[in-house]
């Protein structure tokens, strides 16, 4: 068994009631806090000792849904035509970019998005891939660049037509099946039952998502309504609201998650919850999109946080999110978001054993290690002020996952995170090359 001690420090709690407690030492024994009190470390003899003065230690971030796919995107130079809908920003952008993936490509999109968020305090990221010409083992490499730099995930393959008919369909949910399976026995990632959005998955291949859930157990991952025009699409095909649709093929589970849902309508807001779905909002990816509000959100009971692709620092998103929203008219205050965010851990549970979200004894040990430095008081009525208004990625000193410190004094003692961004700029610029190549 090892040790960790953090000593004389400042617990913020991140779930409801929040809480501050001051002088406090943490005890972890392998992956789990086993004591969380004044003096707990008195007499015990520790492997790793961190002088927790003046640090605020919280429970780690999770990104409820992340799309490691675009990590090699920023700034890509391309050309691309005419962007005015939303139809034309997947056709020209993100459905060329994904094609130009390869297994190298997808492997350093997993590095540095990994890099990225732990850089920036969160400790789970819930990714949804797509490499249409690489599907076939796409997942375990993603899932292998999350385990090398210690971010603790999901991963799930996009099913969808839109490239090669059913044949493209089958070979996704043969991936997303084998990998959910093999990775019950990895020790930081598991898989989930993806899709692309319901306008590109025909009722084929949903029946086949759902055999996959049910011989996996795992839940579906899946676009809803981000745009009109998957919702127009739906009644003119199908004749039905996509959320009655999913529900024709029991594909509304527990532990399934549905993304973006900007214009679903209160009924099918209302049935989602009955099944005790996931839902995750991305307020900045939404804005980027140009594709409306969620109007609904403050109707959503398992809402989680997520940021559709845009990196994965939570401190930036949770602030956008809460400031669109009050832009909008809502009556929500830090604490909703917040809570939230911190919400994400009971999806996380749905597929990890253990507790999380807490720095508290019998939870598990991902945790947040932050140099924040309160101009005004710290305490439980306005911790979630301080976290929206105050916190930010900047002040991320030590990230622990699993209860091993994968990042230390901004460092990551296990990379050599220089060569490894080198790499990526490499990389990046052959797929730039290829995906100016692919038609839209």
């Amino acid at each position: 068994m090892a040790t960790t001690v953090i000593t004389n420090t400042t617990v913020m709690q991140t779930q409801s009631p929040f809480t501050v407690t001051e002088g406090v030492d943490i005890v972890i024994v392998d992956d789990v806090i086993t004591k969380v009190a004044k003096d707990a470390s008195v007499g015990l003899k520790a492997d790793k000792v961190i002088d927790g003065r003046n640090k605020t230690v919280i429970p780690g971030n999770v990104c409820s849904h992340h799309h490691y796919y675009s990590g090699l995107s920023r700034g890509m130079l391309i050309s691309a035509g005419p962007q005015e809908d939303f139809i034309q920003v997947l056709k020209e952008w993100w459905w060329r970019l994904d094609r130009g993936l390869d297994e190298e490509a997808c492997y350093y999109s997993s590095l540095i998005c990994s890099i990225d968020a732990i850089a920036s305090g969160t400790t789970t990221c819930i990714d949804h891939h797509a490499s249409p010409n690489y599907i076939g083992g796409s997942l375990d490499t993603i899932a292998n660049g999350m385990e090398e730099v210690g971010v603790r995930g999901s991963t799930c393959y996009e099913v969808t037509d839109r490239n090669g008919g059913m044949d493209e369909v089958e070979a996704g949910v043969a991936e997303n099946l084998r990998f959910a399976m093999s990775a019950k026995s990895r020790p930081l990632v598991r898989g989930m039952i993806g899709g692309h959005a319901p306008f590109t998955i025909p009722d084929e291949g949903l029946k086949m998502m759902a055999q996959a859930m049910r011989e996996s157990k795992s839940g579906m991952h899946l676009h809803v309504a981000e745009d009109k025009y998957d919702v127009v699409f739906s009644h003119h095909k199908y004749h039905l609201d996509i959320i009655d649709r999913l529900e024709k093929f029991d594909l509304l589970t527990d532990n399934t998650l549905l993304v973006h849902g900007l214009h679903l309508n209160e009924k099918e807001i209302q049935k989602l919850n009955e099944h005790n779905c996931f839902f995750a909002h991305n307020g900045r990816s939404n804005m980027n999109n140009n594709v409306g509000y969620c109007k609904h959100i403050q109707n959503v009971k398992n809402l989680v946080i997520g940021t559709d692709g845009c990196g994965g620092n939570m401190f930036e998103e949770l602030k956008l999110a809460f400031f669109k929203h009050k832009d909008q008219g809502g009556s929500w205050w830090p604490s909703d978001y917040v809570a939230a965010l911190n919400r994400g851990n009971r999806l996380v549970e749905k597929y990890f054993d253990g507790k999380f979200g807490k720095v508290e004894s019998g939870y598990k040990a991902d945790l947040t290690i932050c140099d924040y430095h309160a101009p005004t008081p710290l305490v439980a009525g306005n911790a979630a002020s301080h976290f929206v208004w105050g916190m930010s990625s900047n002040c991320v000193e030590s990230v622990m996952v699993n209860g091993k410190l994968v990042m230390e004094n901004r460092q990551f003692p296990h990379l050599d995170v220089p060569r490894i961004y080198a790499e990526a700029a490499k990389v990046a610029k052959r797929v730039w090359e290829k995906v100016d190549k692919i038609a839209p």
